[in-house]
């Protein structure tokens, strides 16, 4: 079952276990006085190889990013390169070719 905090209008606060299922408190429960239920953040960290690596990142971690970041740059570079040089030659052998007679009907 969570922990519950509530604030008294004089800035006080006090805290309740309840279940999900609890209304929430309109009053103190020893006063009487009206009370709001204050939400804070959790305090929970996911930290692991299941997670995120860029949010929880160490040096080595990005340095193996960086890497592979450089290593798909260069592989993507290399593929380019290759369609061009493929492309050029493939240019220059149709233009060796003898020009194809036009078809009668």
């Amino acid at each position: 079952m969570p922990i519950y905090e509530y604030r008294r209008p004089d800035g006080t606060t006090f805290e309740v276990l309840q279940k999900f299922s609890d209304d929430a408190l309109t009053e103190d429960p020893e006063t009487g006085v009206p009370v709001r239920r204050v939400l804070s953040a959790p305090a929970i960290h996911f930290k692991g190889s299941g997670f995120y690596t860029n949010d929880y990142g160490t040096q080595k971690g990005n340095r193996e990013l960086e890497r592979a970041a450089e290593a798909g740059a260069d592989a993507h570079d290399d593929k380019m390169r290759k369609q061009r040089d493929e492309r050029a030659k493939a240019a220059k052998a149709d233009a060796a070719k003898p020009p194809r007679p036009p078809k009668n009907p």
